[in-house]
């Protein structure tokens, strides 16, 4: 029986993907940025970059991302069998594999992440404009341009959830320091 492949050699090889591809986890992070700043005025790129790599740690994300990616490789090399290499080579509009695979790993990460998924699938924002473009130097990106949209979703949504949980902790704390004082002064 063969040995389990280790996670940091999917995490690598998964990045490493991205990183052929043409796609950072900067790029990604200014969608996260686009999504989370009307909500955080004070918001930066930091923990947007943070917030993208914590989702890249998720083993689901990254076998999707494998498997996305190696679809559009071979779709490129017209190593798929017919018709599915004409259908993922220009990502026909009926095809719906390509969302399915990204919509299901954005399942965790709640009802934000599902809705900003929605959002970037039909707006292509950022990156994924670019990765959408059938016209990208003859290289598909059919089921990877989801995928960001699937991880910038997820690192959007769990952004959300972060910065509330920062905002509750900070407004304890600052009813427990009023109450302190109230009690010092009475």
């Amino acid at each position: 029986m063969k040995k389990p492949v280790h996670s940091k050699e999917v995490k690598q090889a998964a990045l490493q993907r991205l990183n052929d591809r043409g796609v950072t986890i900067e790029d990604i992070a200014e969608i996260v940025y686009l999504m989370q700043s009307p909500y955080h005025p004070d918001l930066t790129m930091e923990p947007c970059i943070a917030s993208v790599q914590a989702v890249l740690e998720k083993r689901e994300i990254q076998h999707a991302i494998l498997v996305g990616v190696e679809l559009d490789v071979l779709a490129e090399k017209g190593m798929l069998s017919e018709p599915l290499q004409t259908i993922v080579a220009t990502d026909e509009g009926l095809f719906g594999c390509d969302e399915t695979l990204a919509l299901g790993s954005v399942f965790g990460y709640g009802s934000i992440a599902v809705t900003t998924f929605g959002h970037l699938d039909k707006h292509k924002v950022g990156v994924i404009k670019r990765l959408d473009t059938k016209t990208a130097g003859g290289r598909v990106h059919t089921f990877l341009d989801d995928l960001v949209a699937s991880i910038a979703a997820n690192a959007s949504s769990r952004m959300a959830h972060r910065l509330r949980d920062e905002q509750e902790a900070e407004d304890a704390r600052t009813t427990e320091l009023a109450g302190g004082a109230s009690e010092q002064a009475g």
